[in-house]
């Protein structure tokens, strides 16, 4: 029995170090002196940090992938919170049909989803450029953002609001004033998660996009040419901004929430950001 747990400790060690050790040979990488991302490493150094800002698309492509996080975020929040509120009011076995049939973007393989999503606007003669890469990301980030608020709204004690419209306040005025005060770390925790998906998607993204560029499609031009450790730094600014918000997203919303739920966007969060 000790030897099985000492050895299954031991496998779950060498597991995680094989699934962490290419994320920490990125940021490793982007502090080397040397030209080539590889061993040994003489010296650390920042001129690589430097290189990249002085990039002459670093600067807009930051901005774009900004932009857009941001953007999903913003709208996923106030059309994924009024949809779980509305879901929370049907039955459960209503409500578990139409988020099954909402979740169907997130269960097809992102080159899919691009192509389909290509063809669709070019169909539509619509140009594509930052509005339409918000419209696709929204398509795959707003049934997780719905899903969080969702499994918190199912909780949600009613009888507050109830009490608020016997004094007299108008179901707006209620809604403005006690629900969403409730609710607000979850609904800013699942934007967060948005964010982190939105940020961190490259597929989707380059077949959306047209012209321009994002973080992560500025990874894959560079990455054409040669694999310089300046690719690393850019590699290292996309983890540090889905991973920090991913945290901060997780610890604000899954708290509220029901445990196999939890268990759910846990494995759908790192699904996604892998």
């Amino acid at each position: 029995m000790i030897i099985d747990k000492f050895v299954s400790r031991i496998f779950a060690f060498v597991l995680s170090f094989f699934l962490i050790s290419p994320i920490l040979l990125v940021v490793l990488f982007a502090f080397t002196d040397r030209a080539l991302a590889n061993f040994p490493i003489n010296s650390l150094s920042l001129k690589w940090w430097v290189e990249i800002f002085n990039h002459r698309q670093f600067a807009s492509c930051l901005y774009n992938s900004v932009t857009i996080g941001l953007s999903v975020a913003l709208v996923s929040s106030i059309t994924g919170t009024m949809a779980a509120v509305g879901l929370s009011r049907l039955p459960s076995k209503t409500a578990s049909l139409t988020l099954a049939i909402i979740s169907i973007p997130i269960m097809l393989p992102p080159l899919v989803l691009g192509i389909a999503l290509l063809s669709f606007y070019v169909s539509l003669g619509l140009k594509l450029g930052l509005h339409t890469v918000i419209i696709s990301h929204l398509l795959f980030t707003q049934p997780f953002v719905i899903l969080v608020v969702y499994s918190r709204m199912i909780t949600f004690d009613y009888s507050v609001i109830d009490s608020a419209r016997d004094l007299g306040a108008t179901p707006l005025k209620a809604f403005i004033t006690i629900t969403i005060p409730i609710i607000q770390p979850v609904v800013i925790g699942a934007a967060l998660l948005a964010v982190a998906l939105s940020v961190d998607d490259f597929i989707i993204t380059f077949f959306t996009i047209g012209a321009g560029n994002t973080l992560p499609t500025l990874v894959f031009g560079m990455m054409r040419t040669s694999l310089r450790p300046s690719v690393n730094a850019i590699g290292t600014i996309i983890l540090f901004m889905t991973i920090s918000s991913s945290i901060i997203a997780l610890w604000l919303s899954l708290i509220h929430i029901s445990e196999p739920t939890r268990r759910y966007a846990i494995s759908y969060a790192v699904f996604c950001l892998k």
